[in-house]
């Protein structure tokens, strides 16, 4: 009966009902929003640097982090058996030789990373191929070179053009090659844009005089989940004292402290998103109870047990936050739906910024169930919380003095 009351109650004053549903409504979809383009600017990120560079686990020389030389790069038969143990949490591997040089082309240098990539094992792993703008994806025997679409720019780079490149080869040979360009790749990091290039690995290796050897083995997992326990599995079967396994966060240390501030900042302005739509809702309630007063005093003037009364106008503000939730989580998705797929660009110096950590300038939404049904649960327990209020009113309510008002 209290149920059937409180549904009917709330459609007496319509105007106050749609109120406060538009309050919890717009609760939700602002948390939900501003949480989804949060997580879904640092999963972009995180992505984009992890899946056309790092990878989620590299297994490198120990030592190489911290001073990256050539002369610590090993043969990857030394450690296959160790990576076909742990196949079960690896989607695939990659060898890669990696390091510094010169890049020249006409009267313009520039320092670049040189990376040595099997171009069929990089394409699977990364699709780096989609990312080619101009020109053609090379295969393992061309003697030839891709270049990132921002070092080409700052060479004044076109296809065909011939880049010399010189730097210092395994042992402290030289090293020194002219290769035609054979495709721009368009990086979705800025900052690797203005760097890479890519050449095919035994080419790479030839170069550099290291044939047959890696500097790193790139790993790619089948579950983000699983980056640890790989992690983990692989230092336990590898030589200690010759490998280090490094997941992506400790290949990305300034990456993760500066997600950690975000998350940090993000939570604060959360917080502060929550106190105004505490104090936003509790209005409405407080509108709500006010206007109420003289048909509380009746209520209880026939005979209405005051508890019986509480719990009828509780169950009333807790329809309504349902009723609100549900419409704000229906109404975020295809909110989020354009934001994910016509993500917010930014420009000027917020667009600087983001590339100065290597990232591209959006704000691209995520929807994931649990941060909705989390928003919205949040705010209905606000509700909830706040709909105790009417408890204070009328366990202290005089029905002469409420129905004189």
């Amino acid at each position: 009966m209290i149920f059937k009351l409180a549904w009917r109650n709330i459609w007496r004053n319509k105007r106050r009902t749609y109120i406060t549903v538009a309050s919890v409504f717009f609760a939700v979809l602002f948390a939900t929003v501003v949480k989804s383009i949060h997580k879904g600017t640092w999963d972009n990120m995180v992505n984009n640097v992890i899946n056309y560079y790092f990878g989620y686990v590299q297994i490198q020389p120990l030592g190489y982090s911290e001073e990256p030389s050539l002369d610590l790069s090993f043969y990857p038969e030394e450690i296959l058996p160790a990576l076909e143990s742990a196949q079960n949490k690896m989607e695939g591997y990659i060898p890669r030789i990696e390091s510094f040089a010169l890049a020249s082309s006409g009267d313009k240098t520039l320092g670049a990373l040189l990376l040595g990539i099997d171009p069929v094992k990089e394409d699977n792993f990364t699709q780096l191929s989609a990312r080619v703008t101009l020109g053609s994806y090379f295969g393992p025997q061309d003697r030839s070179v891709m270049v990132g679409a921002g070092l080409a720019k700052s060479l004044s780079l076109q296809l065909g053009d011939t880049l010399v490149l010189v730097s210092m080869g395994y042992h402290g040979s030289n090293a020194a090659g002219k290769y035609p360009v054979q495709a721009i790749v368009d990086l979705p990091s800025p900052e690797l844009s203005k760097q890479l290039i890519y050449l095919p690995l035994e080419e790479a290796q030839y170069f550099y005089n290291a044939e047959g050897r890696i500097t790193a083995m790139a790993l790619n997992v089948k579950e983000r989940a699983m980056t640890l326990p790989l992690a983990a599995q692989l230092t336990s079967t590898l030589d200690q004292d010759k490998f280090a396994v490094l997941d992506w966060q400790a290949l990305l240390p300034e990456l993760v402290e500066a997600m950690t501030l975000d998350q940090a900042a993000s939570t604060v302005i959360l917080m502060i998103l929550y106190s105004i739509i505490t104090f936003g809702i509790f209005g409405t309630l407080l509108m709500m109870v006010k206007e109420r007063m003289y048909e509380f005093g009746v209520l209880i003037s026939i005979g209405m047990k005051r508890w019986h009364l509480v719990l009828m106008v509780w169950i009333e503000i807790l329809f309504i936050g349902f009723i609100g939730a549900v419409i704000g989580i229906l109404l975020c998705l295809p909110t989020l739906w354009i934001l994910k797929n016509y993500p917010i660009t930014l420009w000027g110096r917020y667009a600087e910024v983001y590339e100065k950590f290597g990232v591209e300038p959006i704000l691209p939404a995520v929807i994931e169930p649990r941060i909705f049904f989390t928003q919205a649960i949040i705010v209905f327990f606000v509700t909830a919380i706040l709909a105790l209020y009417p408890y204070s009113v009328i366990s202290r309510l005089h029905p002469v003095e409420a129905m004189r008002k």
